[in-house]
């Protein structure tokens, strides 16, 4: 069976993949499949830094995928994505268009390059809240009464992955784990990354340009339509923590320090996945995040032409 050529372009957040996905969309014949774990919601627009107006280019509308498709308060996981991706790949391909996958949620872009079919077990809270959650001697004791044919899986070095283990050992135990069947897929992937001060700056600036486009009352008006408080610091950052100063918990110029800070450290754990996804296996090419989109997407563009002998 031949492969279809997929472009994936990540990063940590505020690196320009939104921009640079666009020009390439123009310039390959793409179409854009978000890869972002909070855009799939409805009405949660100015926290997860949707900038819809980014997909329009020399007057042109890019089509996008995968953003507004939920409604806020909704759950949405990994192996919603995958299903989700894979009709799509197959419905793009089949039209003659460049699927791009641009995200940086590096869970989502790995789960579809590495064969991990324990994402469609789903989370069974009543079994986790019954297990020593951080107690990793119990939680291996525990594992080790499971089937070897159900923990075979199992990733020993932490107790939350434990938990995970043991949850998917259970599940395995009484069901028969049936997956979607992955299409075939040749991928190319870019990588955006730069200076941290760069990127810390980007964060600053775009943090204080969202404050004055109602990031407050956009969280305010999601509780006021009945997205519970605790659902909203489940979706974490800009959410969890508008959410706190909404319940008179911190300050607003706490809100922003703690904001800020917290937006950092999640640009610096993205990286560490992204560079454990290249442990993995994934050749990931680095583009300069710090270069002009034009002179990347030229970029791009030469490396999508070399990748496929075009």
């Amino acid at each position: 069976m031949d492969k279809h050529p997929l472009l994936i372009i990540l990063g940590p957040t505020a690196s320009g993949k939104t921009k640079l996905a666009v020009h390439a969309s123009l310039n390959l014949g793409g179409e854009i499949i978000s890869a972002d774990s909070r855009q799939v919601f409805n009405g949660m627009d100015i926290g997860t830094g949707k900038d819809l107006n980014e997909y329009t280019i020399n007057g042109q509308a890019i089509p996008y995928h995968l953003i507004n498709i939920r409604e806020a308060g909704e759950q949405y996981n990994v192996n919603a994505f995958k299903e989700d991706f894979y009709t799509l790949f197959e419905q793009l391909t089949n039209r003659g268009r460049l699927p791009i996958v641009c995200g940086g949620t590096g869970m989502y872009i790995h789960s579809l390059l590495q064969n991990q079919p324990y994402t469609a077990v789903p989370v069974n809270q009543v079994f986790r809240d019954s297990l020593p959650a951080h107690d990793i001697n119990a939680l291996r004791a525990l594992l080790a009464f499971y089937p070897k044919e159900v923990t075979d899986h199992a990733d020993l070095s932490s107790a939350k992955r434990l938990v995970r283990a043991l949850e998917i050992a259970e599940y395995l135990n009484h069901h028969t784990l049936t997956t979607a069947v992955a299409p075939a897929m040749d991928p190319l992937v870019i990588g955006l990354n730069g200076d941290v001060e760069l990127r810390r700056s980007r964060i600053f600036k775009r943090l204080n340009a969202r404050f004055d486009s109602g990031l407050i009352e956009e969280v305010a008006g999601l509780l006021q339509r009945g997205v519970s408080a605790d659902m909203l610091i489940f979706y974490g950052l800009e959410y969890k923590f508008v959410t706190s100063y909404l319940q008179n918990e911190i300050s607003l110029p706490e809100l922003k320090e703690k904001l800020y800070i917290a937006i950092c450290q999640f640009a610096k754990r993205q990286m560490t996945f992204f560079r454990k996804m290249e442990k993995d296996g994934v050749v990931i090419n680095w583009l300069d995040a710090s270069l002009e989109t034009e002179e990347l997407s030229a970029m791009v563009t030469k490396l999508y032409l070399e990748n496929y002998k075009l």
